[in-house]
């Protein structure tokens, strides 16, 4: 399998891969190919040492889910390379078919989401309620959200049922979500958090939690409530790029 298959597949199957090519430095380098997944692994090298360094960046580009150019210093003089990262949309799983959710799907694709609706009721998790969702999944949420995770999702626990909520953040905690929120006033924030204590779930998961879900704007209305959640997903979303980008060697270029 060439390159271009490697992405070719990467992209078919919706799957985060870096491409990064040496575009300037030593003439038996020049042109040389990398493609590197969000672990590190991939396929190609030149040298131990360029390879290594390559990886480590690339990584962070497929992170913050930009591409960029960057001047690499080996024993052979500088090198620049460009890292094409190839990243699908972020997604969204809402939990709960809600009023809130309706608008909340409305509003995630509007920017470009790609969203899953989790609920086990049929009545309330339709086509006709959510027209705008990618899948519609009837089942319990702890039973796949563990398959649906990656460090590009946020959750957004909506059903306002401890039956569903509790199992559904419970297993968002434990997962790369980059966001979880729960739906409920600041009472019911602290009973859910409680009761997930007592379930033997950590401070410092229980620190990832954003309960009340959604930034304090006032909102009263299901869509000023979505829209409020959305605003801190997108928060969030860019703090944790402003982190990797710091870390990121300070040529690099996003």
């Amino acid at each position: 399998m060439n390159w271009f298959d490697w992405v070719r597949e990467a992209i078919r199957k919706e799957e985060p891969l870096a491409v990064a090519t040496v575009i300037r430095g030593p003439e038996a380098w020049l042109g040389a190919k990398w493609i590197i997944d969000p672990t590190g692994d991939g396929w190609g090298g030149v040298h131990p040492e360029l390879d290594a360094q390559i990886r480590e960046l690339a990584q962070r580009y497929l992170a913050i889910g930009h591409s960029g150019t960057a001047s690499l210093s080996t024993l052979e003089g500088e090198v620049e390379v460009y890292i094409e990262a190839y990243v699908p949309a972020p997604l969204l799983i809402i939990v709960g078919g809600t009023h809130i959710g309706i608008a909340l799907a409305s509003i995630a694709k509007i920017l470009g989401w790609r969203v899953y609706l989790v609920d086990p009721r049929r009545t309330f998790a339709t086509p006709e309620r959510f027209p705008h969702v990618d899948r519609l999944i009837h089942a319990w949420p702890d039973e796949v959200l563990p398959d649906l995770i990656t460090s590009r999702t946020a959750v957004a626990v909506l059903t306002h049922d401890p039956k569903l909520d509790d199992p559904a953040v419970i297993a968002a905690l434990q997962s790369p979500a980059f966001y979880v929120g729960a739906l409920g006033s600041r009472k019911t924030s602290a009973r859910r958090r409680e009761r997930l204590r007592r379930k033997g779930i950590s401070e410092e998961a229980l620190a990832r939690l954003h309960g009340p879900i959604g930034l304090d704007i006032g909102a009263r209305t299901p869509e000023e409530i979505a829209l409020s959640i959305m605003a801190e997903i997108i928060a969030e979303q860019s703090r944790l790029r402003q982190v990797v980008q710091a870390a990121a060697p300070e040529e690099a270029s996003p």
